[in-house]
């Protein structure tokens, strides 16, 4: 959207293309492809974002829509430059993660890397964008987050071994 729109249209148009979106889901009842990735930063917090169209009380991993044809590292690096304005680096698609999500499923690539750069929230699509230390993340951190989080711990403790 161009800038001269105003962020509380914005946001009032992705709640309802979110709406929309997964309808169709429903309707289609075919898995949706995305991605999401555990972005940690240099003192190992991990990255979380609170959406503005869906969900806004609740702490996520940001990510998005795999596009046809790109792999997940390139998706959770694209996603995360547009939804945080960060860099994604030493990045590894460690697993994938199949999410029944009320009516209609979601096949989450999970990646993981490190983040450089300082996140900002746009006021649009995302309200806000912080670093979190992984023992202390925001209660209304989202379960599906606190899942996707612990199985990346699990991928990262077998590395070490």
């Amino acid at each position: 959207m161009p800038a001269w729109f105003p962020s509380s249209w914005h946001r009032a148009l992705l709640r309802l293309a979110h709406r929309l979106r997964v309808a169709w889901w429903r309707w289609r009842r075919v898995p949706v492809p995305g991605c999401m990735v555990v972005a940690r930063d240099a003192q190992g917090r991990v990255l979380l974002v609170r959406h503005s169209y869906h969900h806004s009380h609740a702490w996520m991993l940001p990510g998005g829509g795999l596009a046809r044809g790109e792999s997940p590292v390139a998706t959770a690096a694209r996603e995360l430059a547009e939804e945080t304005g960060c860099t994604l680096h030493d990045a590894v698609h460690f697993t994938d993660h199949l999410r029944d999500r009320g009516g209609w499923l979601n096949q989450i690539a999970l990646v993981a890397g490190t983040a450089l750069g300082s996140p900002r929230a746009d006021g649009r699509e995302l309200l806000e964008a912080t670093f979190f230390p992984i023992e202390a993340l925001p209660e209304t951190t989202s379960p599906a987050t606190r899942e996707m989080i612990a199985l990346w711990q699990d991928y990262a403790r077998q590395q070490q071994q």
